[in-house]
């Protein structure tokens, strides 16, 4: 089982929880966020020494609220390349609709090869319209009034960006006819001639993967005919499970073939671990209340169950609570937390993939730090 460590990276906060602040309340400095920044990068030192497989950053911008201050998870993973050995290095998520497609395909080619081949193409399509009506795309999120129509254009525009991107990196040359997206643009005059092909430099000199965040019924549907990873998270045990197995059922009939045991799906949990069942719930409560004060109104908690076993109501902000009873968050003693991580693989016929997300927002980086040596030492050691 590869085991990896995602991080959202923001600031250290002395008044996380439920209440005031508000998210929309709080401002940090360049120099602040820049601390952050240096810290997320240690963190990805430290998860390289201890043996993790993969550390996963993030993408966004213009938070201004500290709560995910890395704009470019491809250009901090060069430096983080730099400074680790084996780990592998990813983005959950490169938001596809806020790049120039060829541009992301450069930059990840990059990565990929300066680390040695130890980049990961992650891919998603965003959550936040601050950031994406302000980098050339539009996002369905909960609180956006016109989410239908922006969510129809949003998916268009991210399939044709990843036919783009996979036939950059895939070809020596190659040309690209869609609704939205025309590669080489018609017309360009070249040495007596025009632009019929690209060819993009560098390309991938080491094989790659791809993992897309599924969070919905059509993208669900979507991944496993594409044929790269799903990654799932902050979803209901029971729906998990659904979706696990609808994966696999979809790859099959699509690809002929059936996958092994946890093949191509990510297992996403969130953890604390301390020396008591209590210390851990005292110690998580007040970064899982500010986790759910800024994500829920963007709809986060949609993959909770609610009543009659029906998918939460979008905009629910659940308890510590009902985010360990639908089995989100995973607290407790390193044996209580390796017993659920044992629990999900029975549970789930077989996890390949597992990511751990053990920071909560506003974490010191010191608890982070010790939260990775606990699961690291007292966790995994169990799982294997």
């Amino acid at each position: 089982m590869r085991t990896g460590i995602f991080l959202f990276g923001g600031v250290e906060m002395d008044d996380a929880g439920a209440g005031a602040p508000a998210p929309t309340d709080r401002r940090y400095d360049s120099k602040e966020v820049w601390r952050a920044t240096e810290r997320i990068l240690d963190m990805g030192v430290v998860s390289d020494q201890l043996g993790f497989d993969s550390f996963w950053l993030t993408e966004h911008h213009f938070q201004y609220e500290g709560y995910e201050v890395v704009p470019n998870g491809l250009m901090t993973g060069v430096a983080l390349a730099e400074r680790t050995e084996q780990i592998r290095i990813g983005t959950m998520f490169n938001v596809v609709g806020q790049w120039h497609p060829l541009k992301l395909a450069e930059d990840f080619a990059t990565l990929h090869n300066l680390s040695g081949g130890r980049g990961v193409l992650g891919v998603g399509r965003g959550t936040v319209p601050r950031e994406a009506e302000n980098l050339g795309t539009k996002i369905g999120s909960f609180d956006n009034p016109d989410a239908v129509d922006a969510d129809e254009f949003n998916r268009k525009q991210f399939d044709e960006a990843l036919d783009v991107i996979r036939l950059a990196l895939d070809n020596e040359s190659f040309s690209y006819h869609g609704d939205i997206f025309e590669y080489p643009v018609p017309g360009i005059p070249d040495r007596g001639g025009f632009v019929e092909e690209l060819s993009l430099l560098p390309r991938p000199l080491y094989p790659y993967e791809i993992w897309q965040a599924i969070t919905s019924p059509p993208t669900l549907a979507t991944v496993p005919v594409k044929g790269w990873g799903g990654v799932m998270w902050l979803k209901n045990h029971q729906f998990m499970k659904q979706y696990w197995d609808q994966f696999a059922e979809l790859f099959a009939a699509t690809h002929g073939n059936e996958l092994a045991a946890g093949e191509k799906r990510m297992l996403v949990v969130n953890t604390c671990v301390a020396d008591t069942h209590e210390q851990a719930m005292a110690q998580v409560r007040n970064g899982h209340d500010e986790f759910w004060k800024f994500l829920g109104p963007y709809g986060w908690s949609r993959g909770y169950m609610g009543e009659g076993g029906k998918p939460a109501p979008p905009g629910l902000i659940p308890t510590l609570e009902e985010s360990i009873e639908n089995k989100v968050w995973l607290v407790g003693t390193a044996d209580e937390v390796a017993e659920q991580l044992a629990w999900y693989r029975d549970f789930l016929g077989g996890v390949e993939n597992l990511t751990l997300f053990p920071a909560m927002l506003g974490d010191p980086y010191d608890k982070v730090e010790e939260q990775l040596h606990r699961l690291a030492e007292n966790v995994l050691p169990q799982l294997s």
